[in-house]
C-alpha cells in the first residue's frame, strides 16, 4: 500500500507542477503523449518505496539501513528529476537557461528511459538487499 500510495503522490507532483507550470490543457496533451513512460516511472517509484519499507520493517534497528535509504533515496531522486527534467523547457526561458531547455527539449525521450533505467537499478538493488535480509532473519528467526 505504501508504494501505490508513492506512486500516486509522484503522478499528483507531476500534474500539479505541469498544471502550474503550463496549464491543464497542455498537462493532459503531453500526459497522453508520454503516458507509456510516465506511468511506469511512478510504477517504477512505488515498488521502489515498497521494497524499502519492507526492507525498512525487516532491518529495523540495524546499521545496515542508513545505506540502503541513501542508495535508494539517490536511485529514486535521480529517477524523478530525469523524468521530470523536460518540464523545465517552459521555466527556464525566464531564468535564462537557454541551453538547458534546449538539452531537455532535444534529449525528452532518452531523459525517460534514464529514469526508468535507474528505476530499475533502484528495484533491483533494494530487491537484492531485501532478499538477502530476509534469508538472514529466517536463519536468525530458527
Amino acid at each position: 500500500m505504501t508504494g501505490f500510495i508513492a506512486s500516486l503522490l509522484l503522478l499528483v507532483l507531476y500534474f500539479g507542477a505541469l498544471t502550474a507550470i503550463s496549464g491543464l490543457d497542455f498537462t493532459l496533451t503531453e500526459f497522453a503523449r508520454y503516458w507509456y513512460y510516465i506511468v511506469p516511472l511512478a510504477a517504477g517509484f512505488g515498488v521502489q518505496v515498497e521494497l524499502f519499507a519492507r526492507l525498512r520493517r525487516l532491518v529495523a534497528g540495524t546499521t545496515r539501513a542508513g545505506a540502503v535509504v541513501g542508495a535508494s533515496g539517490t536511485t529514486s531522486t535521480v529517477a524523478m528529476v530525469s523524468c521530470c527534467a523536460h518540464y523545465l523547457t517552459t521555466a527556464a526561458p525566464v531564468l535564462g537557461a537557454t541551453g538547458l531547455v534546449a538539452f531537455a527539449a532535444h534529449f525528452q525521450v532518452e531523459l525517460f528511459w534514464l529514469g526508468l533505467a535507474f528505476n530499475g537499478a533502484g528495484i533491483a538493488f533494494i530487491g537484492s538487499r531485501l532478499a538477502k535480509a530476509s534469508k538472514e532473519h529466517a536463519q536468525c528467526a530458527t
